[in-house]
């Protein structure tokens, strides 16, 4: 059996037993105890310190229940905060009836735990686990302040009337004895107050632990000096239609323990969403992806890559990833696409009508002049409001000024020497290609536009001689048709072909597929189906900006 496996049967041990030893913690809490050993017990023992036995036996199984999963992330704060309750547990269970068995259960799983120690590093975030001490501080005084002043003020609403005193020792009371000092309401209203100590108390030290448990947000960009180094590696070795969107300011980057190879990544939640594959020398590929693993386990993330290559998929795989395809990149060959013959017609008579009609097409290098930049600003802005959408992210560009100086501009002009439509184009380092990144246009524009602007592109390139032309990714493209394909790759088929009326899949690849371009797959990789609901989300936010009402807009 190899370590990780014995890992992983570890935790899920450790996990199912903190679990069991909650729940018989809360069981025995309310359960009499066995006549012998209470009547030897009590002895040595008065009542109050017996029956806080039973308190503290019901509070560390409650907390106990919650820290379970947090054991499964490998959480440090969760380990340390299970054996602290578990020692007190012990020693619950022997102060309230001398119970052997529920005390030989926790010490069990106590002494697994410590063995274990060096399996839990996932960090929790800092400034949450200050929020979260700070919390649980705050549920403890505003408990005993409410529970405090309701008995003050609640007058006839129980079998005796409190004064200040009277009234905070009742709400200590109500937490410390088996009996709530004899506490018996004389109203329903008096009986949903007491209960509702209770309620507020557990909320807000539910919100406590949850607070002290939640993953690590990083909260900081990337450094100066981490973006050269990124860029450095990205213009040596960027061989994708992705590698100029890593060097994006939305990006965080993870570098190989060697230095030469980085992960372009954005944190989410629980989700780290890498955009493509790591870039870097091959030979570095694998150290760089099991680091990043390690990196992301640290960090209580999910490690997820996002249009990945078919290159590396087995190697994925081999360090335990699912693959699933989620669409097709359409790459037209400029060397073979041609105006000419039977197949170049279409194409032919668009360009013909629109030059026709007075239209041209502008190319504008780098860096751009503020005043061109001001006309595009205008074009965006009014295909913004006219998709009802907000602006993109991480596998996109954004309209950012500092980001469309350094590219190249393509625009469409008028007679009039308005600018109705417009793109910027993207390198590929290390490949001869180009790809586009943002394509808008105005409201109203003439039929064949966008037509225009595309073949005007092509033959433009194709003189400047490169070989391809990357007009983007075909989302749910080919995905799911075979009868190999696995069972998610079919679900997605079916939403492929059924969400039609609310996104225009099948349309934007009958658009691309006209230009005849040559498909590659692209696919998602991910964890487990376990991870996959925090994958998606953490990518929606990432894609979103986190404005995801604005998302599910455009």
């Amino acid at each position: 059996m190899n370590t990780e496996l014995r890992t992983r049967i570890g935790l899920w041990s450790a996990a199912f037993l903190t679990g069991l030893v909650g729940v018989v913690n809360l069981v025995s809490a309310v359960t009499p105890n066995l006549h012998e050993r209470n009547h030897w017990l009590k002895q040595f023992l008065p009542f109050d310190i017996r029956a806080s036995g039973h308190i503290f036996a019901a509070l560390t199984g409650f907390v106990l229940l919650t820290l379970a999963a947090n054991l499964l992330r490998r959480k440090r704060l969760a380990w340390l905060l299970t054996i602290t309750l578990l020692i007190i547990s012990i020693l619950s269970h022997l102060i309230k009836g001398l119970d052997f068995e529920e005390s030989f259960l926790s010490g069990v799983l106590l002494m697994q735990l410590l063995l274990m120690r060096d399996v839990f590093t996932a960090k929790s975030d800092p400034p949450s686990i200050a929020q979260g001490v700070r919390v649980l501080i705050a549920a403890l005084l505003f408990t005993l302040a409410y529970g405090t002043i309701g008995f003050y003020l609640l007058d006839g609403k129980f079998s005796e009337n409190f004064n200040w005193g009277e009234a905070i020792a009742q709400t200590f009371a109500m937490f410390f004895t088996e009996d709530n000092a004899g506490l018996q309401p004389k109203s329903r209203f008096g009986e949903f107050f007491a209960n509702s100590i209770y309620i507020i108390a557990a909320s807000t030290i539910a919100y406590a632990v949850f607070m002290l448990l939640r993953p690590v947000f990083q909260r900081n960009s990337a450094t100066l000096k981490e973006r050269q180094q990124a860029r450095d590696i990205v213009e040596q070795y960027g061989r994708s239609s992705l590698a100029a969107f890593t060097l994006l300011s939305d990006k965080s980057y993870f570098f190989s323990p060697s230095g030469r190879s980085v992960i372009a990544y954005v944190p989410r939640g629980r989700g780290a969403i890498a955009l493509g594959d790591p870039i870097g020398p091959v030979e570095d590929r694998e150290e760089v992806l099991v680091s990043f693993q390690q990196f992301c386990q640290r960090n209580d993330w999910y490690p997820a890559f996002y249009q990945i290559l078919p290159n590396d998929i087995d190697l994925y795989k081999s360090h335990g990833f699912q693959v699933v395809k989620i669409g097709e990149e359409a790459i037209v060959d400029l060397k073979a696409f041609t105006l000419q013959g039977k197949a170049g017609k279409n194409l032919r008579t668009a360009v013909n009508r629109m030059t026709k009609l007075g239209y041209e097409v502008k190319f504008y290098q780098p860096p751009i002049a503020d005043n061109l930049l001001r006309q595009i600003k205008t074009v965006s802005d009014e295909w913004l409001q006219l998709v009802q959408g907000s602006e993109k992210k991480f596998s996109l560009g954004w309209f950012d000024e500092a980001y469309l100086r350094e590219c190249e501009i393509v625009t469409v002009q008028s007679s009039h020497g308005d600018i109705i439509a417009f793109a910027n184009i993207l390198s590929e380092y290390q490949l001869n290609e180009v790809t586009n990144d943002m394509m808008r246009h105005r409201k109203s524009i003439e039929n064949g536009t966008m037509d225009f602007l595309f073949i005007s592109m092509f033959q433009h390139y194709k003189e400047r001689g490169y070989d391809g032309f990357n007009i983007g990714l075909s989302a749910l493209a080919g995905v799911g048709e075979t009868q190999e394909s696995q069972r998610l790759e079919k679900v997605l088929y079916y939403l492929y072909k059924h969400l039609e009326r609310f996104y225009n899949f099948q349309g934007l690849h009958a658009y691309k597929d006209k230009f005849h371009p040559r498909w590659e797959s692209r696919y998602l990789v991910y964890p487990n189906l376990t991870a996959l609901p925090d994958v998606v989300v953490a990518l929606v936010r990432a894609d979103s900006g986190d404005r995801l009402l604005d998302y599910f807009k455009g």
